[in-house]
């Protein structure tokens, strides 16, 4: 599975521009002979943190992303993980991912179920009520944002529910590149599976996002790492290193739940 991080700059509040450069970048993704199979966006991409007047700007029923994400996916034969987005339904605005396969069929959703209190979401956004489970081209993987990585417990219902690769779109802010880089190594090699961070980069209203994006393979290894400006990741997965690793090191296997 070769995937494309999309590593962009996101601007406060103005979606239209937003679906533009998205667009654009995906466009770049694809553009080469070695074309992914599945490309990858940052988290909130579509408003960014414009929290204040989201439920004006928040997609309706995940419109018009979902159309243009769809559309995207058909006309290139690729898997699209769209980053997330603010979607707005009766019940409130969400922060959720959208995912689709290579016909442009929405394949999956995740709504991010621990709202970061640093940010207010919890005073703007509602959580999620469901884990984040895919199959990218029938591969098991999961998906979960930014501050979920916090949430150890998380990563590994996934990884013994079968996700071989673990999905990580996100706006983390500086200073905290060390949590960041920290968190995601933990979460590949305690769950012995591939991590896909694509974080932001760019400043908002006076706050900083160092980018970083990252790939990481289930032995801890980082294939690939961006820096502060925008870029496009690309590594190669190989999907059998998941049972390769799990084999050497029998985590799984040893664990002791009756005991914690």
């Amino acid at each position: 599975m070769k995937v494309a991080v999309i590593q962009m700059d996101v601007t406060i509040g103005e979606p239209e521009a937003n679906r533009e450069r998205a667009l654009a970048r995906m466009s770049e993704a694809v553009s080469g002979p070695d074309k992914p199979d599945v490309v990858m966006l940052p988290e909130m991409w579509n408003t960014g943190y414009s929290l204040e007047n989201i439920e004006d700007i928040a997609d309706d029923e995940g419109e018009p992303t979902r159309a243009l994400m769809a559309d995207f996916a058909a006309k290139h034969g690729v898997n699209v993980v769209a980053g997330s987005v603010a979607t707005k339904s009766d019940g409130g605005v969400k922060n959720t991912i959208l995912v689709f396969d290579r016909t442009g069929k929405q394949t999956a959703d995740y709504s991010k179920i621990h709202l970061f209190r640093l940010m207010e979401e919890e005073k703007y956004l509602k959580q999620g009520g469901a884990i984040g489970k895919l199959a990218v081209d029938e591969a098991p993987a999961g998906m979960m944002v930014c501050y979920d990585i916090r949430f150890p417990e998380l990563t590994r219902r996934l990884a013994l529910d079968g996700a071989k690769v673990l999905f990580v779109p996100a706006q983390w802010p500086k200073p905290r590149l060390h949590h960041w880089r920290t968190l995601l190594l933990a979460r590949a090699i305690e769950n012995q599976m591939f991590v896909v961070a694509c974080n932001r980069v760019g400043t908002s209203r006076g706050t900083e996002f160092f980018g970083h994006s990252m790939i990481i393979s289930p032995w801890g290894d980082i294939l690939a790492e961006g820096g502060e400006e925008e870029a496009i990741l690309t590594a190669d997965l190989d999907l059998a290193e998941v049972d390769r690793v799990r084999g050497t090191i029998p985590v799984f296997q040893d664990r002791r739940p009756e005991l914690y």
